[in-house]
């Protein structure tokens, strides 16, 4: 029988790497040691997952107000950086009425996702929304939910950790996808393999179910959805070392130590030791003094 997501649709076949995910895993381990060891990472994550429950999905989702939510968004590196142009010069409630439909239970995760993501333009300034959904998602329930941002699997641009891992490369099978001088991108797109897998929720569904059988098999037995984003986070982190995003290299420019990348592809460098730094970047009509991170109530 054929494996479905929980929304019933059929789950595609991944064909991941295990050297890559091994590879990607020992270097975490390795860039992990010096500040403390992977547990401080997975605590930093465990408090962005409670952080988000108890304000977009616990009972003070419906008290969510602009500052609060801007604190907010300083752990969503990729949706800190454009947000606030849009809220610059729109109501928050109507976003707030957006997220608030997210996760309302009674449809599928899918149907919500899209229709949060079809509430915004489909321009690039409002690239921000489908991270959005997939952050406040996953990581409200980070076991059940796995991550969908765009860095995880973008298909309009065929980017993201999946081409990361996936076991061959269509930049190896076909050079013609290298090539700027390729007469036709749809030949180029024909031959990459991936170009036929969606970044919907059966997707990540899949690539969640094998990332946490290859964490059992290496001596993982916990905390798998902040796992799983940990090292998803630090094997892209290699492509932004190496390559550059368009979207995220000016958030990501500067690197000073092998976490550096992966700390802020999940968010986790606005922690200092004095607390949380603002890093959301503020419509002009906004005092950073009025969006300061929001603590854990206690």
């Amino acid at each position: 029988m054929s494996k479905r997501t929980p929304d019933t649709e059929l789950l595609p076949t991944l064909d991941l790497s295990g050297p890559a995910l091994r590879s990607g895993f020992e270097e975490l381990v390795a860039a992990a040691e010096p500040g403390g060891g992977m547990d401080v990472y997975l605590t930093a994550l465990q408090f962005k997952s409670k952080l988000f429950g108890e304000w977009f999905l616990g009972k003070q989702s419906a008290a969510l107000d602009t500052p609060r939510f801007l604190g907010l968004c300083t752990f969503m590196p990729t949706v800190r950086r454009r947000v606030g142009a849009w809220l610059g010069s729109n109501d928050f409630a109507d976003l707030h009425r957006q997220l608030l439909l997210l996760m309302q239970p009674g449809t599928t995760v899918q149907a919500r996702f899209d229709a949060f993501v079809a509430a915004f333009p489909t321009d690039r300034t409002c690239r921000w929304a489908r991270d959005l959904a997939a952050e406040v998602l996953h990581f409200c329930a980070p076991d059940e939910i796995p991550l969908m941002t765009r860095w995880m699997w973008d298909a309009q641009s065929g980017s993201g950790v999946l081409r990361e891992i996936w076991f061959n490369d269509s930049r190896e099978l076909d050079p013609r996808i290298l090539d700027v001088g390729c007469p036709s991108r749809r030949i180029a797109r024909d031959h990459d393999p991936l170009h036929r897998i969606p970044d919907r929720l059966a997707t990540f569904v899949a690539l969640k179910a094998e990332l946490e059988t290859f964490l059992r098999d290496n001596g993982t037995y916990r905390d798998f959805g902040l796992m799983q984003d940990l090292l998803c986070a630090h094997i892209y982190s290699r492509y932004i070392n190496d390559r550059g995003s368009t979207y995220l290299k000016g958030d990501f420019a500067g690197a000073e130590d092998a976490m550096a990348h992966t700390r802020r592809l999940l968010g986790l460098d606005c922690y200092e030791r004095d607390g949380i730094r603002m890093k959301v970047k503020l419509p002009e009509t906004m005092s950073v003094a009025l969006a300061t991170p929001l603590q854990l109530d206690a």
